[in-house]
């Protein structure tokens, strides 16, 4: 099967999803990553996943850099734990010095939101030495902004993780909160 944009895929059997090639994409400084479609053979509005699709493709670093200081806030939200002496301390004292500590994902899933506006979105999960447990998932609406960071929890919307339609817009929910 081909699918515009991503090329030729292979089909997981076990879940259906769709796999491509790896791709350089332009938002990872160009590492390739593998496309994973969940849900595109059955869904009534391919051209959303196309659409979504073209806009992660084209976005470049800016857009990371826009989310930087919600990925620094739950990198000071886990370091706030543990002192500079402790094991698995990790100092960083800027926005911006945060992704010398990710190491981003080999596969960036697509699929529509269950929920709420049921729209396309990209997630990426990531490790990060600051968190080695539960990592950083990146979660693009459309392909296009980066709409939630956080612990990597599946969900694409805080809206969805935590069902309060009040977090919709939230891009990072500190814990404990």
């Amino acid at each position: 099967m081909q699918i515009p944009l991503v090329g030729p895929v292979t089909k997981d059997v076990r879940f259906g999803w769709l796999y491509s090639m790896p791709m350089p994409l332009n938002v990872f400084g160009n590492k390739k990553i593998r496309m994973v479609l969940e849900g595109y053979e059955e869904d009534g509005n391919q051209q959303d996943f196309h659409l979504a699709i073209s806009a992660f493709l084209s976005i470049g670093e800016d857009v990371l850099i826009a989310a930087e200081p919600h990925v620094f806030n739950y990198y000071r939200d886990i370091n706030g734990y543990l002192a500079p002496s402790d094991e698995g301390y990790v100092g960083i004292n800027t926005p911006s010095e945060v992704w010398d500590h990710v190491q981003v994902g080999e596969e960036a899933f697509v699929g529509r939101r269950p929920y709420g506006d049921k729209g396309i979105y990209v997630s990426i999960e990531c490790n990060c030495d600051w968190e080695p447990e539960h990592g950083l998932q990146i979660v693009f609406k459309a392909g296009k902004s980066v709409c939630k960071v956080g612990p990597y929890d599946g969900h694409v919307t805080n809206a969805d993780a935590y069902a309060d339609e009040q977090l919709e817009n939230v891009i990072y929910r500190p814990i404990g909160s």
